[in-house]
């Protein structure tokens, strides 16, 4: 691209149709090709306002910074002696206030964080805004499931088996192309790939990425049998068999001991499996054909998924989690959801399934102990994302309240949207001092005694977030008005809008891992199981 220096009165003489500049943050552009294709028409460009001046102002009370990416092929200048804006680099840090965590922020300090999480927090955002955030635009705009290069790279840098945690799927493995070791990995390390994936602004796609490996395969690795464990992990880790959870059904719901899911036991050692489930961000399902009433949940992935972590009901009515693998009897069927096609989220259906007794996981431990244990790293991650999301909208509504004008004035100006802003704030940052506090004891407990103190936190915060999350992104609707209800246009770049991005994908938050009022019933009853006796006012 040539380059060449204009005074603002060389600019202000291409002013018309055929020949047509114009300047935005002292870059000038030729728009004389381009006008006739102007979603705003020609007559928009033509205003004496814009038509061979600095139209900075107009431009970004219309559209975000993006476009300019997007055109860059039209800059032909700079205006001569005023310094050029440059574009931001992909992996920095916001300078907006509030856009990032106080660790990341200038002048703050940090308990938790180290020299290896500030490390890895820059590597990993860069990879995620040059590698993953194309894709993922592009899929949840058709609907089609991740493009199989990203998750190959997700899985070579070992991204998905940080997703998981700490746990025996780590060992010798190379993170991040050695960006930390091993011994640096940690609970925080998971938080920081959870909450800078929020920055894609495509929550199905996160789903559909890695969610189902993210809370199917934990059982298998903590209760497994060591064959079965190290193949199932292999397949799920590297790509090529990707594993779900089937444990929600229609008629069980957060009631997970009420699922109609059925496992009779034969007398050569195999299981017979039949029911439904619903799949979304991982799968949860069964179904028999024989039943009156079919049973169904839902989780993600479930169309794409290989092997199924599944609940089931013994004929005697012990509940026990049995490994299904893809195969006959087993059949998948997309379900159309609120928020996102990409998330792959499918009815799953086991008619009549042989499973061998040794995928049975855990044998001698409840299966419904299995399924809980499970919960509070499905509750924490899902709690984590939600938090990052708050605060990206946040950036975006601060961002647009200081260059929309309304009655000649920044929308800033207006008391009401600041006291938005401020809540929205208020928010975020309490959700995120408690996740980190939470995420201290992750990294200092084992797992029998996050299951026994960190249970009921997780459970008030999930409830609390996700409820604060839905007044955010009416608030947010408020601030942008009308573009905060369309499909296109310029609220996100890609033609998302913060109904689709956010409104109801939120709604996903609310009721994954267990509804809000289920969840907040939960943290109560354990804090009165831990009451002493001897309490009396």
């Amino acid at each position: 691209m040539v380059v060449k220096p204009f005074t603002r009165e060389e600019v202000a003489q291409h002013a018309t149709a055929g020949d047509l500049l114009i300047i935005i943050d002292s870059k000038v552009y030729d728009l004389s090709k381009f006008s006739s294709l102007h979603p705003g028409g020609l007559s928009v460009l033509l205003d004496s306002e814009i038509a061979g001046q600095d139209a900075t102002e107009r431009f970004y009370e219309l559209h975000r910074a993006e476009v300019l990416e997007k055109y860059a092929r039209l800059q032909v200048g700079v205006i001569q002696g005023e310094p050029e804006i440059a574009n931001r680099v992909p992996g920095a840090l916001s300078q907006v206030p509030y856009a990032e965590p106080t660790w990341l922020a200038s002048g703050y300090h940090t308990p938790y964080y180290k020299e290896h999480h500030r490390r890895f927090q820059k590597v990993y955002r860069k990879f995620v805004e040059e590698v993953v955030l194309p894709d993922a635009q592009a899929r949840e705009t058709d609907g089609q499931p991740p493009s199989q290069h990203i998750v190959d790279e997700m899985c070579r840098l070992n991204i998905l088996a940080m997703q998981i945690g700490p746990g025996k799927h780590m060992k010798g493995r190379v993170l991040m192309d050695g960006v930390i070791s091993l011994e640096e990995f940690d609970p925080f390390i998971e938080l920081i790939i959870t909450q800078d994936a929020a920055r894609l602004h495509a929550r199905g796609y996160n789903d559909g990425l890695g969610g189902g490996t993210i809370i199917g395969l934990p059982p298998v690795i903590n209760f497994a049998q060591p064959a079965l464990r190290d193949r199932v992990v292999e397949d799920a880790l590297s790509g090529k068999r990707p594993i779900c959870l089937a444990v929600t059904e229609a008629f069980a719901g957060s009631d997970v001991s009420g699922i109609r899911t059925r496992a009779r036991k034969t007398e050569d050692g195999f299981w017979i499996v039949s029911g439904t489930a619903p799949i979304s961000r991982a799968i949860k399902a069964n179904r028999s054909r024989f039943q009156e009433l079919r049973n169904g949940s839902r989780q993600v992935t479930g169309t794409r998924a290989h092997w199924f972590t599944t609940a089931c009901k013994t004929d005697d009515g012990e509940i026990i989690v049995l490994l299904i693998e893809r195969g006959e009897g087993v059949e998948t069927k997309p379900i159309k959801t609120f928020y996102s096609a990409t998330a792959g989220t499918a009815f799953v259906t086991f008619d009549n399934v042989k499973v061998p007794d040794a995928n049975r996981l855990g044998p001698g431990v409840p299966g419904l102990l299995i399924i809980l244990a499970n919960f509070n790293h499905e509750r924490w991650v899902l709690v984590a994302h939600n938090i990052a999301r708050q605060r990206v909208i946040f950036e975006e509504c601060l961002k647009w309240a200081t260059q929309r004008k309304v009655f000649g004035k920044p929308l800033s100006s207006q008391a009401i949207v600041r006291q938005k802003l401020a809540a929205m704030i208020s928010r975020f940052e309490s959700c995120q001092a408690w996740i980190e506090s939470i995420t201290y004891q992750m990294c200092h407990m084992s797992p029998m005694e996050q299951a026994q103190q960190l249970a009921g936190q997780i459970a008030f915060l999930k409830m609390y977030a996700t409820r604060e999350s839905q007044k955010t992104a009416a608030d947010a609707v408020q601030i942008f008005g009308g573009r905060g209800i369309t499909k296109t246009g310029m609220f996100f770049e890609w033609g998302a809008s913060l109904n689709m991005c956010f409104h109801h994908s939120l709604l996903i938050d609310a009721v994954g891992g267990g509804a809000e009022d289920v969840l907040g019933d939960l943290g109560v009853r354990q804090a009165l199981r831990n009451l002493p006796r001897n309490a009396r006012l």
